[in-house]
C-alpha cells in the first residue's frame, strides 16, 4: 500500500465517530450535492443496471442514501474503522475494505460509481489509476458522479485538510482525466462553498459509452 494510503487510513480511523457524527444529516444542508446524487441515482436507474458502488463510502450515509433512492449500492472504503461503524450502524446494507485501485468487482457489472470527495487524498499522479478502476467495473452506459474541491488555477493545489494532507482540481483538468479514462462527461456543477476552505466544490457526472 502507498505511504498516502497509510496515512489516510490511520487518519480517518481516527477520527470515526466525530465524522460519522458531522454528516449524519446526509447532505440536508448540502443541496447541490444532494441533488446531483439525486440526479445521479435517476439516470443510474435508467440504464436499467441497479448496481451500484459508493468508493470511499466512509460511515455509509450516502450508500444508504443511493439505496433508498433505489439503487442496489454497497460501499467500500480504506478504513476499516468506518467499515465497521458502516456494517453496525447500517446491518442491512453490505460494506467492505477496500482501495479505490483495487475493487473486489468483476469487469463491467456496475450501471453506477459514487465518488464523494473520496478522491480528494490521492497525489495527482496517480488519480489517472483511480479512474480506470472506476471505468473497469462500469458497465457500457453506466455513469460515475466524482465530486472534489475545485481551483481557478492551472494545476492540483495540496491543501492542508482536516483530516489528512488533499488536492483540489481545476474542473477543466479533472474533465480532461476523466475523458483519458474513456469517459465523456456531460454534466457539471461548480459552486461556491459551504465551508471557509475557499475553494469551490465541484460535481462531474460522466458515463462510459
Amino acid at each position: 500500500m502507498a505511504e498516502h494510503q497509510d496515512e489516510t487510513k490511520a487518519a480517518y480511523d481516527g477520527v470515526v465517530e466525530l465524522y460519522a457524527s458531522l454528516f449524519a444529516d446526509r447532505l440536508e444542508t448540502h443541496p447541490f450535492s444532494r441533488n446531483m446524487i439525486r440526479t445521479f441515482a435517476e439516470l443510474v436507474r435508467e440504464t436499467g443496471n441497479l448496481r451500484a458502488a459508493d468508493v470511499g463510502c466512509g460511515p455509509g450515509h450516502l450508500t444508504a442514501m443511493l439505496n433508498e433512492l433505489g439503487l442496489d449500492a454497497r460501499g467500500f472504503d480504506l478504513s476499516p474503522g468506518m467499515v465497521d461503524h458502516a456494517r453496525r450502524t447500517r446491518p442491512e446494507l453490505r460494506f467492505d475494505e477496500a482501495t479505490m485501485e483495487s475493487l473486489p468487482l468483476e469487469d463491467g457489472t456496475l450501471g453506477g460509481v459514487l465518488a464523494h470527495y473520496s478522491m480528494i487524498h490521492t497525489p495527482p499522479g496517480e488519480v489517472p489509476a483511480l479512474l480506470a478502476e472506476q471505468v473497469r467495473v462500469l458497465a457500457p452506459g453506466g455513469l460515475l458522479l466524482v465530486s472534489f474541491f475545485a481551483t481557478d488555477g492551472p494545476e492540483p493545489i495540496r491543501f492542508d485538510h482536516k483530516v489528512t494532507p488533499a488536492y483540489s482540481w481545476p474542473a477543466d483538468r479533472f474533465a480532461e482525466l476523466l475523458a483519458g479514462a474513456g469517459l465523456v462527461t456531460f454534466a457539471r456543477l461548480l459552486h461556491d462553498p459551504a465551508s471557509e476552505r475557499g475553494f469551490l466544490d465541484a460535481h462531474l457526472l460522466a458515463r462510459r459509452p
